[in-house]
């Protein structure tokens, strides 16, 4: 990598304290976004192999080079030959410019951020994806197996806390004190989550089963280790399936969706305090939870005063 970009990402990560995975969603794209810049803007090199591309002598003058047109060249790239959706090119646009504020900001390299007045691609709408209330109790039934009081524990959680799937995977027994569980969300940044009584339970009973376990962590795999993401992820996958249910439309982060609608829906919790429990910086991100579902818009109808 050349220095300018792990200087970047030092900066990304030590100073601004960014998830692994988000630096390492930005070293990805501003790796592809040099090859690109350093490639011919012929069409035929294209369908090069980008691991051969050399940009290790990318430098600050390389920087002060780029244009305006080379954004958007680079952004046409990614779309008609790399095929990225526009989500995919909307999170390339925003790495570009967190790298371009950075370089005029920070390290001062540029006097004016042409990324300003480079346009994310529009979005479509998308429709969250979430369990019914029924769908919810039934995949909790479902549960089964050896390890029934450890995956019950996990899915509860999911289902009542709405965690994401690196907090679930790293509670520890220190982070949980009665009815309270303090999590590190994105950033590093820790967030208290209340436990109901479901919740509560469903610990009991599983430390019940975790005996001869020396592991701070609370989840731990068959071998007494600490759980890891994947592990937990086949464990949702294996339940789903057992419910019935689509595996290809329900995951980990989906039981987040599920919590946080059905708090919504039937807690009566409001906007506010809905973005406190998920852990948003943004409400704008929370209130994609407060759509209606099907069987809404069908009573919506049925209720007009027209219908006979």
């Amino acid at each position: 990598m050349p220095k300018i970009l792990q200087d970047y990402l030092d900066y990304l990560s030590t100073i601004k304290e960014r998830a692994y995975s988000t630096v390492s969603g930005y070293k990805l794209d501003l790796i592809m976004f040099f090859k690109f810049l350093k490639c011919s803007k012929e069409i035929d090199n294209y369908q090069r192999d980008f691991n051969k591309i050399d940009i290790s002598d990318i430098d600050e003058e390389f920087i002060k080079n780029i244009k305006l047109k080379d954004l958007y060249s680079f952004l046409a790239f990614t779309k008609n030959y790399k095929k990225n959706n526009a989500l995919t090119r909307a999170r390339k646009v925003a790495t570009i410019k967190s790298f371009f504020k950075y370089c005029k900001n920070k390290i001062k390299i540029l006097d004016d951020d042409i990324s300003l007045d480079l346009e994310t691609p529009k979005l479509p709408k998308k429709q969250v994806a979430y369990l019914s209330l029924d769908e919810s109790k039934n995949l909790l039934k479902s549960i089964e197996g050896r390890n029934k009081e450890r995956d019950f524990c996990i899915i509860t959680l999911f289902l009542n806390c709405g965690l994401r799937l690196n907090e679930l995977c790293n509670i520890k027994f220190e982070d949980i004190r009665d009815d309270v569980l303090v999590v590190k969300g994105k950033g590093d940044k820790d967030r208290t989550v209340y436990l109901n009584n479901s919740c509560i339970e469903s610990i009991k009973n599983y430390l019940l089963k975790r005996t001869n376990v020396n592991n701070t962590y609370l989840f731990v795999s068959e071998r007494k280790g600490h759980i890891s993401r994947r592990n937990i992820q086949n464990i949702v996958k294996k339940s789903i399936k057992k419910a019935g249910l689509d595996t290809h439309k329900y995951s980990t982060h989906k039981l987040r969706h599920t919590a946080a609608t059905l708090l919504y829906k039937y807690g009566d919790v409001d906007i506010r305090s809905l973005q406190k429990i998920l852990g948003h910086e943004s409400i704008s991100t929370t209130t994609i939870y407060t759509h209606v579902d099907d069987e809404d818009i069908r009573k919506a109808i049925q209720s007009n005063p027209l219908n006979i």
